[in-house]
């Protein structure tokens, strides 16, 4: 009879410990949960005060607030869905970017950017423009810069096209968004990359897990250096560019 009793006592303080754990785990989860929520409405709130703020008549000003207000409706449509720590994650990443459009629209304006923001997930590592630059591909010229102009009035905060990083700065047409940039076509597009991102194009301040290893590779000379390599048939020939690009 007391080995049962002792029996059914350990089984009580293993079903007590089982049921303590997963209290802890689902509380902490929770908190996790209620972290990212909050995160997420910080920045997108931020967001919002500047882009019901802010106008210009600035061209380049202007588009990036028009950019910005794109981020803020979508950040403000992911968190009335979100219900996971990565939901919330990525309502967080799009007001963010929308806050890197003001900064841009700032400086556009000869105003102050504001305090640096935390890095974004999809332009980790891609650099950004330290010169102009100037290329034609199939009779349209396309430039970029690392300064608004009224030639260049398009900002893009960096990313990657099919893995390969496009620098953030200011271009003359948004090739990012599409691969038939102002009538080029798909091909075109491909060569407007491969153009403006020579090996002659400057420092793109490329942060340290790129340094010294793809740029020198793909960048300098090699797979990007010509459009014989990855551009005509391999990373880039046989798919589409994905994403935001």
């Amino acid at each position: 009879m007391k080995s049962v009793l002792l029996i059914l006592a350990i089984v009580a303080v293993v079903m007590l410990v089982i049921a303590a754990t997963q209290r802890s785990g689902q509380a902490r989860r929770q908190t996790q949960l209620e972290d990212a929520r909050a995160e997420a409405q910080r920045w997108y709130e931020r967001l919002g005060g500047q882009v019901m703020n802010l106008s210009s008549e600035d061209p380049a000003a202007r588009q990036a607030l028009a950019d910005a207000g794109e981020r803020y409706n979508a950040a403000g449509g992911q968190l009335q869905q979100a219900n996971t720590v990565r939901q919330f994650e990525l309502a967080r990443e799009s007001a963010l970017e929308g806050l890197t459009y003001v900064r841009a629209a700032r400086t556009a304006m000869g105003l102050d950017p504001g305090p640096d923001l935390p890095q974004l997930t999809g332009s980790a590592g891609t650099g950004h423009l330290t010169q102009e630059r100037e290329v034609t591909v199939e009779g349209h010229a396309y430039k970029a810069g690392p300064r608004p102009g009224a030639d260049t009035p398009y900002y893009y905060p960096g990313g990657r096209v099919q893995g390969r990083p496009v620098p953030a700065g200011w271009y003359s047409t948004p090739v990012w968004k599409t691969a038939l940039g102002a009538g080029a076509g798909v091909l075109g597009g491909m060569l407007i990359f491969d153009a403006l991102f020579s090996p002659g194009f400057g420092d793109f301040g490329y942060d340290n897990d790129m340094g010294g290893g793809d740029m020198g590779g793909d960048m300098g000379g090699g797979d990007m250096g010509d459009t014989g390599g990855d551009f005509a048939g391999g990373d880039w020939g046989g798919g589409d560019f994905g994403g935001d690009f």
